[in-house]
């Protein structure tokens, strides 16, 4: 995994040659904002700041509402694939420029990356026009030398093209780690079939649908899909072969901007994350408490399982997600929710048993993800799950005494390393023995449960297989007595 790049040291002269870098970049008029201006900026933002970038993109595509939907696409389309492809992309640079690329300004490594993605993943646009706008960002930013340096590589780049990759079928190790980072590939490797591990490899670098969730108080999954048809007539959607109420969706254009969403028709959520809830149920009457709820989508979910008819406990240590929450719920017409800011690695104030469910979807290192938040294939490091691991079974032991006698309590994370699936819950199960795993198949409903169960008596959800985000979930019955 490589390390975040901070600017060079004063002086040094950039690499593949050209002035110093004490040379000041062309001063002159704001150049216009464009779609790769703005996905360079998004990646800034990413990269060097340290932001998500689905929160990123989109507040910048907010400032700018007179870009047009075809530059909002190819805006999107570039920050999304230089995050995905990153790892191809910065091992063609490095095989084509002898004094690497590792000191430069990030902006102008951003405005490299951006131009190479073009090159080598975007047929629809010409190698001169990518070249072209990278060599002028370059100017902007380190000033002429190292534009230069980048008219050089890039053009050098759109003539060769990439190394080649290793075939993934004789050499599934080298075609992993020619996209990957290192410990991720050694990871995939580890934990499935050489197979499994390339297609999900592969998986990470599609662009997945949006997924929504009917909400059934005011409609069905068949009724919504004509509703969206019918208002936005290029949409395409069909139905997910895993969850009842879910719609993958693509070329549906900003879905938060439809009367079907203000008509509160609708969640976004992924299959994945709605089969976690089938899996824990509700029913009227109950008592739930929804841990880590945090911007309210599973809440609001148990909530349509009972017919807003359970009360639901939705916690979570942020506030500001649980002010969104507030507002997901209050749109989908819910009310039987109660919203606490909490932090669930700490003791219960009140660790009485009263909760006749508990759905905890723990933090995790998010590697059943990476499809729809490729950035943290940059940011996470093998030694952040065992602290993630220690942290979700200490979460399982602070909210398992409120579960009463009998009741079920489901554990969930969007990962598929085992230090944080199942080594978690055989070290919570050691440690509370009136606890035991109970079969998928007793949540029923219309979840595929025998296509979706391991031989743990867990279910994990695939990109690859499923259409899905990576997760795992098990049921944790309590003993009666």
């Amino acid at each position: 995994m490589s390390a975040r790049k901070g600017p060079p040291a004063r002086g040094r002269r950039p690499a593949g040659g050209g002035s110093s870098e004490r040379e000041a970049p062309d001063a002159g008029p704001a150049a216009p904002l464009t779609a790769r201006s703005l996905a360079r900026g998004v990646l800034e933002r990413v990269e060097v700041g340290g932001a998500y970038a689905n929160r990123a993109l989109s507040a910048a595509l907010d400032r700018a509402p007179a870009m047009s939907a075809e530059d909002r696409g190819l805006a999107t389309e570039l920050v999304y694939g230089v995050l995905r492809r990153r790892g191809r992309i910065d091992r063609a640079l490095a095989a084509l420029a002898t004094s690497g690329v590792d000191r430069l300004d990030p902006r102008a490594l951003g405005a490299l990356r951006v131009g190479a993605y073009q090159i080598l993943f975007l047929d629809r646009v010409p190698a001169y026009a990518a070249v072209n706008d990278a060599v002028d960002a370059c100017k902007q930013v380190a000033g002429r030398g190292v534009a230069g340096f980048a008219n050089a590589l890039l053009r050098r780049l759109a003539r060769q093209g990439e190394p080649p990759v290793p075939d993934a079928a004789a050499d599934p190790s080298g075609y992993l780690a020619a996209g990957l980072p290192a410990w991720l590939s050694a990871l995939l490797l580890a934990e499935m079939p050489a197979a499994d591990a390339v297609a999900f490899a592969d998986s990470i670098a599609e662009t997945p649908p949006v997924t929504l969730r009917a909400n059934a108080g005011r409609t069905t999954r068949e009724a919504l899909a004509t509703t969206l048809t019918a208002e936005r007539a290029g949409a395409v959607v069909a139905p997910s072969e895993i969850a009842p109420d879910a719609l993958d969706a693509r070329r549906l254009d900003a879905p938060a901007a439809t009367q079907a969403w203000r008509d509160g028709l609708f969640a976004i959520a992924d299959a994945g994350a709605q089969v976690v809830v089938e899996l824990c149920g509700a029913a009227a009457g109950e008592r739930i408490l929804d841990a880590c709820a945090g911007n309210g989508g599973k809440t609001a979910h148990l909530l349509a399982l009972s017919g807003d008819r359970a009360r639901v406990d939705a916690v979570d240590v942020a506030a500001e997600k649980l002010n969104a929450a507030r507002a997901t719920l209050q749109r989908l017409g819910l009310a039987g929710a109660t919203l606490v800011a909490a932090d669930l690695t700490k003791p219960l104030p009140d660790p009485t048993p009263r909760y006749d469910r508990i759905l905890l979807d723990a933090p995790c290192s998010g590697l059943g993800v990476l499809r729809r938040h490729p950035e943290a294939m940059a940011r996470r490091a093998p030694a952040d799950l065992e602290a993630l691991a220690a942290q979700q079974l200490r979460m399982l032991s602070v909210v398992a005494p409120a579960l009463r006698p009998g009741g079920l309590l489901v554990y969930a994370v969007c990962t598929f390393e085992r230090r944080e699936c199942e080594d978690v819950v055989a070290a919570f199960l050691r440690a509370h023995p009136d606890f035991a795993i109970e079969p998928a198949a007793a949540a029923g409903g219309r979840v595929p449960w025998a296509r979706l169960g391991d031989a743990t008596g867990a279910i994990r959800t695939w990109p690859q297989r499923d259409g899905a985000d990576g997760f795992f979930a098990v049921r944790l019955r309590r003993a009666s007595a």
